[in-house]
């Protein structure tokens, strides 16, 4: 027998709006479910029990007088602890946020409970986001190994049946890379596209805010909440409201799929290249044409976004490193007083080169539609672990491993959704990303959604 808290939110809410599965139910049964899981993977920094039973008999209600809401009414979800929730402790994994309880939601906090979505905690982050391990949290697939990071407790949380759905933040790949070590889905939006107002920033030109699920399906109906101007966000995007689902089911005839020559294979575990090259003869098989792409200014990709994170977070830290320096972790620390040292001729070099490789990205969409490639270099590394070694002798630190596939979509603001494509020999998952032109989402979720009907129907919990 199925428990509600295994459903997919697509399934979820279909049960919901049709009044067979009542949101008190379901959000029971992810509590328990919660209650069963943390002591070994430690998802949450708060679990909102109380507020999330009031609120779910508050949706039922609702739904029962005929004021259903949509998708998201009565579903569970999380938020990652950057995310302001009015009454609701949000520390962003830090001491310096020790006690800390916002006055406001966040504008997605807003959106997503004027959607009628349960929430049932906050989810651990790596300290401030500077990381990419969340080493409070395990891996569900695996609890000796990190689940990723910053958004490590949404990706754990929702790979093992924690939470239906999550929101993450993403500035280097803070989305996609827990999700694609976690086994779960991570679309990481075109900047701008999802308001960033109240939450807590690392690098103001690179952040992005969306959605950790289950499917891809999933992650539409999300994003379908989330987008949309606000404009106290000065990045933020006037557009018209979408339906990212819309596409769903048509075939690929037609799709030009680009696979790059260079970067994204360059120093990848060879099972993570294989899954992802099966990935995309399977996209071919559905209809898609597979063209040879060359990514631009790749050895520029690194040095970039280290030039922005780098003196952007200090920027935003600078009061609190000289007042309270002993409330950091010894390694957020490290990487904030690095920042001050970032000459400001650096930080426009890094700006330039944004630019430029925006346009190069740009052209090289005139040929293609979407860009395939592995989400991430390995599989989760073990946690404590800091660097990888190479068969050709070579280190590198996980920090740069994890970002080296996923921070062109940053630094060029493109979408890029991270989707699982299989598992390698030791049972740890493996992701395929996928990054398309600006405001292509509702593409991205056509591809990723066929290969996922194809060949993934049904979407595997982590066996906790």
């Amino acid at each position: 027998m199925t428990h509600p808290y295994e459903l997919t939110l697509a399934e979820a809410a279909c049960a919901v709006g049709s009044r067979s599965l009542s949101p008190v139910e379901l959000t029971a049964s992810v509590l328990e479910r919660i209650a069963a899981v943390e002591p070994a993977i430690t998802a949450y920094a708060t679990v909102t029990a109380e507020h999330a039973t009031a609120a779910a008999a508050e949706a039922e209600r609702e739904i029962a007088a005929g004021r259903y809401r949509g998708p998201l009414h009565g579903i569970p979800m999380a938020l990652k602890d950057l995310v302001d929730t009015a009454g609701i402790p949000t520390g962003a994994g830090s001491r310096q946020r020790s006690g800390h309880v916002p006055e406001h939601d966040a504008a997605v906090t807003v959106r997503l409970r004027a959607a009628g979505a349960v929430l049932v905690g906050k989810t651990h982050t790596h300290e401030f986001a500077y990381g990419t391990t969340t080493p409070q949290t395990r891996n569900p697939w695996d609890t000796a190994r990190t689940p990723g990071g910053s958004s490590g407790g949404s990706a754990a949380a929702v790979a093992a049946g924690a939470a239906t759905f999550a929101l993450g933040t993403d500035t280097g790949g803070s989305i996609r890379i827990p999700a694609s070590l976690t086994g779960v889905v991570g679309l990481k939006p075109t900047y701008g596209l999802v308001p960033r107002h109240g939450v807590t920033p690392l690098s103001w030109s690179l952040d992005h805010v969306g959605p950790i699920t289950r499917t891809v399906h999933d992650a539409a109906l999300v994003l379908g909440a989330l987008a949309g101007y606000d404009p106290r966000d000065t990045a933020s995007l006037d557009r018209p409201r979408e339906d990212y689902t819309r596409d769903l089911g048509r075939d690929l005839d037609g799709l030009r799929v680009g696979v790059p020559v260079n970067h994204y294979f360059d120093q990848v575990r060879p099972e993570v290249e294989q899954a992802v090259r099966t990935a995309v003869d399977a996209l071919t098989a559905l209809g898609a044409t597979a063209v040879p792409v060359e990514i631009p200014m790749a050895p520029y990709v690194l040095p970039a976004l280290w030039g922005l994170v780098a003196p952007e977070a200090t920027a935003y830290h600078e009061e609190t490193l000289r007042s309270t320096p002993e409330l950091y972790t010894p390694d957020v620390r490290l990487l904030l007083e690095a920042g001050e040292f970032v000459p400001a001729t650096a930080y426009i070099r890094a700006q330039r080169t944004r630019t430029l490789m925006r346009g190069a990205w740009l052209e090289l969409f005139r040929g293609v539609d979407l860009v395939a490639g592995p989400t991430v270099t390995s599989t989760a590394a073990r946690a404590g672990q800091t660097v990888l070694h190479w068969p050709d002798g070579t280190e590198e630190s996980v920090s740069d491993t994890y970002v080296r596939l996923s921070a062109p979509a940053n630094l060029t603001g493109l979408p890029a959704l991270s989707i699982p494509v299989g598992f390698d020999g030791d049972g740890l998952p493996i992701g395929m990303q996928l990054i398309g032109r600006p405001l292509s989402e509702a593409l991205l979720v056509r591809a990723g959604g066929a290969y996922e009907a194809a060949h993934r129907p049904v979407a595997r919990l982590a066996p906790l």
